[in-house]
């Protein structure tokens, strides 16, 4: 059975459409699933500062509690219990944290068991002094031997909790650049996908000449007719001869060139490049097309915070649509630039004849967006900077 043209095209449709829900979905999961192993991370994290804050507090409890025994009017009898039940308390508070702790952590968890296990052994020697009427003997221990073991299982286990936060601050900035790869790699599937997948507009067929003939000879044969390429078909050229370029790329002024061919693809009156700065507070404008120079050089840096479009794109990470006004300004398309870091910046494209609801218009937003991700995550932005306009 012989399928035809429109039954195959629908299929293939379908069949997109899957694989970018299947992206979508897998995207969608990972980071779903990576949520919830950060958020089970950060809860062992507080439990076991809560042990080690016990574990602390029981030695330093226990110091106090053996100084009593050469202070004035206090009985062996009270302190000694006490000294003993916040002994057993640090020991039970560190074996609880050598079973969560990371590699990094358990070396001076083990050095602060050690410690609080040569305090044992000299309270041990405090008793002795005590039961045979040494009491000067049993202060000097405890003063100097017995203080000095304190403190040290305090600064071991305070060198321990450290260790594991750390260690946690390593784990979670790989699960976030691991998140923003993939969320990444998604966006730019599915706008690949939406670009195969934008309607068919065939172009209908020229109505015949009116009128008749009365010539007898036969009519001539019609001239062959080209069919113009599909609008999908179109943009996904488009699509892949900016991929090209970007790839064959060099300096800056091949980038103010793409940006122009950029800027014809989407039918922008002007396009423009945001950079975040190092500390990720506000955008600058750093390359433009269509704009002109004294323009550009009166645009001030525009807060993270701010109510407008740029703005939100790189906050969310995420594409913004800005609809034209009847009569007032044109609309717009911003979409995020996003590296394996995460949100660096913006693109932002004005758009003419209201164009910017078209899903090829910000489907090519968001593949020139992700190209050049690429290429400004590997130069910084004062160097980008230097030629910040281009004029179209």
């Amino acid at each position: 059975m012989v399928l035809c043209p429109a039954m195959r095209s629908a299929a293939v449709r379908v069949t997109i459409g899957a694989i970018a829900w299947i992206a979508l979905a897998s995207a969608g999961y990972f980071l779903f699933q990576s949520e919830q192993q950060i958020g089970q991370d950060s809860a062992s994290l507080r439990t076991f500062d809560l042990r080690a804050r016990q574990a602390t507090e029981a030695m330093v409890e226990a110091r106090v509690a053996q100084q009593a025994y050469v202070a004035a009017g206090q009985g062996l009898g009270f302190w000694m219990p006490r000294v003993s039940s916040n002994v057993e308390s640090a020991q039970s508070a560190l074996t609880a944290m050598l079973e969560s702790a990371t590699a990094a952590a358990k070396t001076p968890i083990e050095q602060a068991a050690t410690t609080v296990t040569e305090f044992t052994n000299i309270e041990k020697r405090v008793r002795d002094y005590l039961k045979s009427g040494q009491p000067l003997m049993a202060g000097d221990v405890i003063f100097t031997e017995g203080t000095d073991a304190a403190a040290t299982a305090g600064r071991q286990i305070e060198t321990a909790r450290e260790a594991e936060h750390q260690a946690f601050d390593v784990a979670l900035a790989a699960m976030r650049k691991q998140q923003a790869t993939v969320g990444a790699s998604a966006t730019g599937l599915a706008a690949l996908m939406v670009l195969l997948l934008v309607p068919v507009s065939r172009k209908p067929r020229a109505d015949e000449a009116s009128g008749t003939s009365l010539s007898i000879a036969p009519p001539a044969a019609p001239e062959p007719v080209v069919p113009a390429p599909p609008p999908e078909q179109a943009a996904f050229k488009t699509a892949a001869a900016l991929a090209t370029e970007f790839g064959r790329m060099r300096d800056v002024e091949d980038l103010k060139r793409l940006l122009a061919r950029a800027a014809d693809a989407m039918d922008a009156s002007g396009l423009m490049v945001w950079m975040g700065t190092p500390a990720g507070a506000d955008l600058r404008p750093v390359l433009s097309h269509g704009y002109k120079a004294d323009v550009i050089a009166r645009i001030p840096p525009v807060p993270r915070s701010a109510d407008n479009a740029a703005a939100a794109a790189y906050r969310s990470g995420a594409l913004q649509i800005v609809l034209a006004r009847p009569g007032g300004s044109a609309g717009a398309v911003v979409a995020p630039i996003l590296s394996a870091d995460g949100c660096i910046g913006a693109l932002s494209a004005e758009i003419r004849d209201r164009a910017e609801t078209s899903d090829a218009v910000q489907a090519l937003a968001e593949i020139v967006a992700a190209h050049l991700a690429g290429v400004l995550s590997q130069a910084p932005a004062a160097n980008v900077g230097e030629h910040k306009t281009a004029h179209g």
